[in-house]
């Protein structure tokens, strides 16, 4: 789509983080081709359509770097709940859905994403190419992975740890048939990734593999990263020391890696992740869920560690995540107003496409980058006045301030209406999905508490 947005308000986050006023910004082949004076740009292309930009702020797309949208399913449970959710809930429920539910639940999350101003999930999970295919028909640009491991995950629930390469081979089939099958497709808008799921269930020979996958095919890594005293103690038992050494020592400290929560990193590993280039994927609203997130923020970030910003799951909201983050970042320093604004705006842009090595084409607003956009009504209470607007974003923004998301030059929500998924339908399907899933997961582990607050409300 050629495109002229008109008379806005461009942030660009570009090196000098400029922001223009009654700016101009031409789009040709999904892409940004001008910036500049709007009137100028207007007379120069008066036969291109017109978006009047007028009360409204262009900003590049949102990039959610650590995401699992499968997991609304659980949404509004084990936020309220004690334990190791991650094998106690989150791993059981995964293996129980069909992919026609794993389907839903992913399309709910990229309904909200979408809603949120985000053009771009970072998405690892199990199972990936049963609901890849519906995400992707969403429009937005997305990076999957299958989290892969070789410890018997619904064992460990029960406190133990086995290794089966039977096991993990499932994992390894699976993971590379979604790279044969979806990688650098939609015309580049859906790459793929290599996810080892996290140190304490995957064993060298997994991490080894991984390794191999990635080198055969050049892609990134991620991984989740002291996330848990449950991985603390397996690592430590397993290996002699922190999952991050333990990483060094196989290959998966490096910067094409992404590490997600850094929960209970020392301040050493911080000093070793830093040294290898690892990028940071923090998920400050659901590592805050028992309260203030315990990683060692403040060292992570006077060792100049790239943080990008992720949601994990249960949410797709990346405002939330900003002011969680920028909460948790001042008071790492004992309370202050350090970080600026800026800084968090930057972790839900360029600085997640840096983590994801595409900084040259995506993060910024720049001419040759891709022409994916999120555009603010800036008629709304919560943002005015207008004094200093970064600050008004990341203090008061939300997902109803968002007027209309672009992808690769085409609207995928124009003017409050997503024009790539059936909301209606899709609110309702979710819903009978969640209901159906939590029912067969009770039934088929009678183990598994059900949550205290469990009801099915028809509203």
């Amino acid at each position: 789509m050629d495109l002229l947005i008109s008379d806005t308000v461009i942030v660009t986050c570009d090196d000098r983080r400029c922001i223009l006023d009654r700016a101009g910004l031409l789009i040709r082949g999904g892409r940004i081709a001008e910036i500049g004076d709007s009137a100028t740009l207007a007379r120069a292309h008066p036969g291109v359509p017109r978006f009047d930009g007028r009360g409204k702020a262009v900003l590049p797309g949102f990039i959610n770097s650590h995401t699992h949208t499968v997991l609304t399913v659980l949404r509004g449970t084990v936020e309220d709940m004690s334990g190791n959710v991650v094998y106690g809930y989150m791993s059981p429920i995964s293996f129980v859905m069909e992919p026609a539910e794993r389907a839903v639940m992913a399309t709910l999350g990229c309904l909200e994403a979408i809603r949120s101003g985000t053009t771009t999930l970072v998405e690892n999970f199990r199972f990936t190419q049963s609901f890849a295919p519906a995400m992707v028909r969403t429009g937005l640009r997305l990076f999957f992975s299958e989290n892969c491991a070789d410890a018997l995950l619904l064992k460990i629930r029960h406190g133990e740890y086995s290794f089966d390469r039977d096991w993990g081979k499932q994992f390894l089939d699976r993971a590379t048939a979604l790279i044969e099958s979806l990688h650098d497709t939609a015309g580049g808008r859906v790459q793929c990734q290599v996810a080892a799921h996290a140190p304490d269930n995957c064993s060298p020979w997994m991490l080894g593999e991984l390794n191999a996958l990635a080198a055969r095919h050049k892609l990134t890594r991620t991984i989740h990263l002291a996330q848990s005293p449950e991985e603390m103690r397996q690592v430590k038992a397993a290996h002699g020391g922190t999952p991050a050494e333990y990483l060094q020592q196989h290959g998966w400290l490096a910067p094409d890696v992404v590490a997600a929560h850094w929960t209970f990193c020392t301040e050493a590993d911080v000093d070793l992740l830093q040294a290898h280039g690892v990028h940071m994927a923090h998920c400050p609203a659901n590592s805050s869920r028992r309260g203030p997130h315990r990683a060692p923020l403040a060292r992570i970030r006077e060792r100049g560690v790239n943080i990008a910003l992720g949601t994990d799951n249960m949410t797709e909201d990346m405002f939330h995540a900003m002011k969680i983050a920028l909460i948790l970042y001042r008071g790492a320093r004992g309370g202050s107003v350090d970080p600026a604004p800026q800084a968090l705006l930057d972790g839900v842009t360029r600085n997640g496409a840096a983590a994801l090595g595409r900084l040259h084409d995506l993060g910024t607003i720049a001419v040759g980058k891709q022409a994916d956009l999120t555009i603010v009504d800036l008629n709304r209470a919560s943002l005015r006045p207008i004094v200093s607007l970064v600050s008004n974003l990341v203090h008061y923004g939300h997902p109803g301030v968002v007027d209309s998301v672009m992808v690769a030059g085409e609207f995928v929500m124009r003017g409050g209406k997503v024009l790539t998924i059936d909301e209606e339908a899709v609110l309702q399907e979710s819903q009978a999905v969640a209901e159906r899933v939590w029912t067969r997961l009770l039934a088929q582990s009678p183990d598994i508490p059900p949550p205290a607050n469990l009801q099915w409300l028809a509203a």
